[in-house]
């Protein structure tokens, strides 16, 4: 415990105008903690876009007139199957890593072409999803509830076209390398991957509240606003 806490607080100690202290602090590499530029890009993007959705959340709880109609909801198959496709993304990212852990690159190429041809259909299938709302008259103006799932899907969709931006551009490297060359790529792979994490985490946040549990919430929302 007191090395836990020796580590800890160590550094309040230090006194950086001695000389020793100067000589050791110039061997440091600047760096607190050991993550690349492309994890630290996506850890900044984590923490912008967690704010921007949780605004959305928050204004979709609150702004619920009480006498809006939830029975009519549109619950389809489709979002069930966008939250696989999007959780089978999640599980070949996670295959990659692995592999690229224990040097394995025979199926790297591979699950990544994989990756990207899921995360299309997951984009094309929420279009299609659109389109359906749209064609039963449900509208962003129809009430809250739809102005709020329009906005939100639109983002997380934009979010996920910029993931798929940066994985064309690792996968054209990638194609035209070498088994074990793919191993220089190891940290915009996982960048990459700790982003579909992010996109999937905030999907299923989503998918709870707006959907599985809609009625739950908004009944929830009616009795802390009254």
């Amino acid at each position: 415990m007191s090395k836990f806490f020796k580590k800890l607080f160590g550094a309040l100690s230090d006194k950086p105008w001695d000389k020793e202290q100067m000589a050791t602090d110039n061997y440091h590499q600047g760096k607190t903690f050991d993550i690349s530029n492309q994890t630290s890009a996506v850890i900044v993007i984590f923490g912008v876009s967690t704010v921007l959705f949780s605004l959305i959340i928050t204004g979709y709880l609150y702004s619920i007139p009480t006498t809006q109609d939830t029975q009519y909801l549109l619950k389809p198959n489709l979002l069930w199957v966008n939250t696989l496709i999007l959780l089978s993304v999640t599980y070949f990212f996670n295959k990659i890593t692995k592999d690229l852990k224990k040097n394995i690159y025979e199926k790297i190429k591979k699950n990544l072409l994989i990756v990207g041809f899921l995360s299309y259909v997951f984009l094309f299938g929420q279009i299609f999803f659109w389109f359906q709302l749209m064609k039963d008259g449900n509208y962003v103006s129809t009430n809250n509830y739809f102005s709020s799932f329009y906005i939100f899907t639109a983002l997380h969709g934009l979010h996920l076209l910029g993931g798929l931006f940066f994985w064309g551009k690792v996968f054209s490297k990638i194609s035209k390398l070498e088994q074990k060359e793919i191993t220089s790529h190891k940290k915009s792979i996982e960048a990459l991957s700790l982003y579909w994490i992010f996109l999937l985490i905030v999907w299923a946040m989503f998918f709870l509240i707006m959907y599985v549990f809609n009625d739950t919430v908004i009944a929830w929302c009616r009795a802390l606003l009254s």
